[in-house]
């Protein structure tokens, strides 16, 4: 479920013939495609689905996923296309209020849609979505996932796992009470927008010196720390004591028997992990704080292609696969 693995992603990808103007092409590791439209103007481009979220923030998720991919690029979003496509029995209530929600929140962040496809089928057995966003960055102002550098600080934004706790307590009620209490489900609940990071990014790519994003989706810290290090041809040290971690991801990782890998590979979107010179790290920290953000130092990137993982002061290998306990932990068996 999700991402296809790497190897099987670059087999798809392969037949791809990129001309001249496109500066980055589909590849592993990049959430955004890039390419020249005169001058020195770039144009950023990310599309991503949207299915099985709440039905109250549908809408506003749709738009973020994409919008925070192109911001992670130092573009602001500025253009969405959009598709929506629901079984046979969708209301057109359903559509109406979806749409009317995705309008909203592309009106927050100055963005317009400009086209998309709306339509019932066959086959289909929910609603799905789809968001392509585009955005404007000038060549020099561009932020890529391959542009860390050795001595770079390793910036996470926000706690991990995060979107697991989020949607378990969105789509989960009884049982996040239970777990959690009823109080904290309802805040967690009500964290819902923490899912983007659109605004962050954007403030970040304006500070010299941060030199790469990547926002931890599916497979966490692991999988964005991995893909970072792959496209930059880097390794790092990452001290696990220093992520952020809610008492409520301990929960989790007690009740489902998680090891500190599938820990560290929960779905966080809406996390950034920046790679920062070290002369930009209290300017990065002040100005998102500014969010009510709190951001951790959780590690280094390294020119030694080694990846590490401290614990307790012992240094391991880092995990090279990311197991992502999302589908265990909000599988509909645990919802009684």
């Amino acid at each position: 479920m999700g991402k296809l693995p790497i190897k099987q992603l670059s087999a798809v990808l392969n037949c791809i013939r990129p001309t001249r103007d496109v500066v980055i092409p589909p590849r592993p590791g990049y959430d955004s495609g890039v390419h020249r439209i005169g001058g020195d103007r770039y144009l950023v481009v990310s599309t991503d689905p949207c299915i099985g979220v709440p039905h109250k923030w549908f809408g506003w998720l749709l738009v973020h996923y994409a919008a925070s991919d192109v911001a992670l690029f130092g573009a602001e979003p500025r253009y969405l296309a959009l598709n929506l496509l629901g079984p046979p029995k969708t209301s057109f209530e359903v559509y109406r209020f979806v749409m009317r929600q995705a309008c909203a929140a592309a009106a927050e962040m100055n963005a317009t849609v400009v086209t998309g496809h709306t339509g019932s089928y066959n086959g289909l057995t929910r609603l799905v979505g789809t968001c392509t966003a585009y955005g404007f960055v000038k060549s020099k102002q561009l932020i890529t996932p391959d542009g860390s550098r050795p001595g770079d600080l390793i910036f996470c934004t926000k706690p991990v796992g995060l979107e697991v706790l989020i949607n378990l307590a969105l789509t989960r009620r009884t049982m996040a009470r239970r777990i959690f209490g009823a109080s904290r489900a309802v805040e967690l609940a009500r964290m819902i927008k923490m899912q983007s990071c659109a605004r962050e990014a954007l403030l970040l790519a304006k500070l010299d010196g941060v030199h790469a994003m990547h926002d931890a989706t599916e497979g966490g810290v692991v999988a964005a720390l991995n893909e970072m290090a792959d496209t930059s041809r880097l390794g790092f040290t990452v001290d696990f004591e220093k992520l952020p971690m809610m008492a409520e991801a301990g929960i989790l990782a007690d009740r489902y028997d998680l090891t500190i890998p599938q820990l560290m590979a929960m779905s966080s979107t809406g996390t950034i992990l920046a790679a920062i010179s070290p002369r930009s790290s209290q300017s990065a920290v002040k100005i998102l704080a500014k969010t009510g953000l709190r951001p951790r130092i959780i590690g280094k990137f390294e020119r030694s292609p080694q990846r590490w993982l401290t614990i307790n002061r012992k240094r391991k290998d880092f995990p090279k696969n990311a197991e992502d306990p999302y589908a265990k932990i909000l599988n509909k068996q645990n919802s009684i």
